[in-house]
């Protein structure tokens, strides 16, 4: 493996709406700390990753699955020196919930209570799912990542554990998450969110930390990594985008972006763009992440 330079190709599934895919060899990349809006499903390939997720070190090895759920702090890194390769699934929540309902499920938003774990038949489903939609093979991409997704809710899926914030505190939380979506250009001082909010600084520091694992500065950086991609997949440069979202520059954007994606902005919108062009004959191709 360590002959092999560091590579990342990012694009979006052929059929099933809202699943993102990427296929990585990583050594000396590191992810910061981030969330993501729906779910990370990944399997190792070879090597071993290291991730911090909500105060607990994992190690995840080549055939374990990686599960990790919709808005968890985690990290991600090498967990030796040739670090690792791996193939990654993010469905949204609409999609893991509209699946769980059609097994039955009582419960609402699925939650995956192990974060790695050791299942042959599931490792071995999602690598043909993934290779399939690499291949941009709708019909049979689109049946095998749903019944990827079926196996894995069924197997290893869970009810959702209720939130212990205080109630009083999760409106404060909440509200000033809704004040950061709107101001992600220009964002208020911890003080002048608080009193937007109708809190002190401290303690929504520490009830906004509890809810969402970040302190409020670096859960804006998520918010506007999240609308940059949004703005790349529309089809807008990335210098703009940088603006838009409120990045000093260009460079700033590519540091936070690769940082919680895995690859620069300007290699996940070309990934893209080379998707919708061959649209029905796609091959895909590895980017470098530097």
């Amino acid at each position: 493996m360590s002959t092999v330079k560091e590579q990342a190709h990012f694009w979006r599934h052929p059929a099933v709406p809202e699943v993102d895919l990427l296929k990585a060899h990583y050594v000396t990349h590191r992810f910061s700390r981030h969330v993501h809006d729906g779910y990370a499903i990944g399997l190792i390939l070879d090597g071993v990753e290291e991730f911090d997720y909500r105060g607990t070190l994992h190690r995840a090895r080549a055939g374990e699955l990686v599960l990790v759920n919709p808005d968890a702090v985690h990290t991600g890194q090498a967990g030796e020196p040739d670090g690792w390769s791996y193939r990654m699934l993010y469905p949204s929540i609409e999609t893991m919930t509209e699946i769980a309902a059609d097994l039955g499920a009582s419960y609402g938003t699925p939650h995956f209570p192990e974060q790695v774990v050791r299942d042959r038949e599931v490792a071995a489903l999602l690598n043909r799912a993934h290779l399939t939609a690499e291949r941009g093979d709708a019909l049979a991409a689109s049946t095998m990542t749903r019944a990827l997704f079926a196996r894995l809710l069924s197997r290893h899926g869970a009810p959702r554990a209720v939130s212990r914030t205080p109630a009083e505190g999760r409106r404060a939380v909440e509200a000033a998450m809704e004040l950061l979506r709107e101001r992600l250009a220009d964002p208020p001082a911890l003080e002048d969110l608080a009193e937007a909010v109708g809190a002190r600084p401290f303690p929504l520091l520490r009830a906004f930390k509890a809810a969402t694992g970040l302190p409020p500065h670096a859960y804006l950086i998520g918010l506007r990594v999240r609308q940059a991609r949004r703005l790349l997949l529309s089809g807008v440069r990335p210098a703009q985008v940088a603006a838009e979202v409120g990045f000093t520059d260009q460079a700033h954007l590519n540091r936070h972006f690769k940082r919680v994606v895995g690859v620069p902005p300007a290699a996940y919108q070309r990934a893209e763009s080379v998707f919708e062009r061959a649209a029905g004959s796609y091959k895909t191709g590895d980017f470098p992440i530097t």
